[in-house]
């Protein structure tokens, strides 16, 4: 079985290693590697892993997982790059950082995997991207597939896409929470207690996602399900199309690939 290095466990690399260990990883296979004393103490203890030093780990590793942020992404790799070794497989998880961009500071010939994860991963309801960098095969695609598969479903992208996918699902879920955090407000502003509204509104949201995951119905057609011809939802549906609600998100979606691309290209 081979030892898997974590690079980083903020909160994304904690949710990681928890799930490999939940999905059957043994902790003696596991290096979760982190620069913070204190981190990597309550890491050890929680999960009973050996917290090596960011170097020490990869050149432990069979596969090494990079889970620190874009802005930190540089200095790792400049730290451990050289300890890399023949046949590792590399695994980028942080947005706008390409396989070209990792495969510069590694061994020639290392297979690099560029992932897009997002934070649903605490619940194993992740969705995750992954693109094969320039020496990365079928094989290595199956590896990363496998490891991510028990945190959430995995699609595999061309690495051109995945600035679009980080818009889309990386950050995705702010968008749902910035549009529960509104439905909330309004239920506060229509007279309900915040605990009600957030009920109703938390098992809308799990209750939609669920029949449009186990339908398989267009989105359009279970909205419309919904919405009476004179009717309530039409009139709100009336009132966010003239607010410009449709238009905002794909501006914000827009804006949030473009700033992937400043990240890729080092802002």
């Amino acid at each position: 079985m081979s030892t898997i290095a974590l690079l980083g466990v903020g909160k994304l690399g904690e949710a990681l290693l928890s799930g490999l260990l939940r999905s059957g990883t043994p902790p003696g296979r596991m290096l979760a590697a982190e620069r913070h004393a204190e981190r990597a103490a309550e890491i050890a203890q929680r999960y009973g892993v050996a917290t090596p030093s960011p170097e020490e780990a990869t050149a432990s590793a069979d596969v090494v997982l990079l889970v620190v942020k874009p802005q930190d992404m540089r200095a790792l790799l400049r730290d451990v790059g050289a300890h890399v070794r023949p046949g590792t497989l590399v695994v980028s998880m942080a947005a706008g950082i390409t396989s070209a961009l990792v495969e510069e500071h590694v061994p020639a010939g290392t297979p690099v995997v560029r992932v897009m994860t997002n934070t649903p991963v605490f619940v194993d309801e992740a969705m995750s991207a992954i693109s094969a960098g320039s020496h990365a095969t079928a094989a290595h695609l199956q590896v990363v597939e496998d490891l991510l598969g028990p945190v959430g479903k995995v699609v595999r992208v061309p690495e051109s896409q995945q600035d679009a996918v980080t818009a889309l699902s990386g950050s995705g879920p702010a968008y749902f929470f910035f549009l529960v955090e509104a439905m909330i407000d309004a239920g506060i502003l229509l007279g309900l207690p915040r605990a009600v509204a957030a009920e109703l509104i938390v098992q809308t949201a799990v209750g939609s996602a669920r029949m449009l995951r186990e339908s398989g119905e267009h989105p359009v057609l279970l909205r419309e399900a919904v919405t009476s011809p004179g009717g309530t939802t039409i009139a709100a549906i009336r009132t966010m199309e003239d607010h410009g609600v449709r238009a905002a998100m794909l501006a914000a979606i827009e804006a949030a690939r473009d700033r992937s691309q400043d990240l890729a290209a080092g802002g």
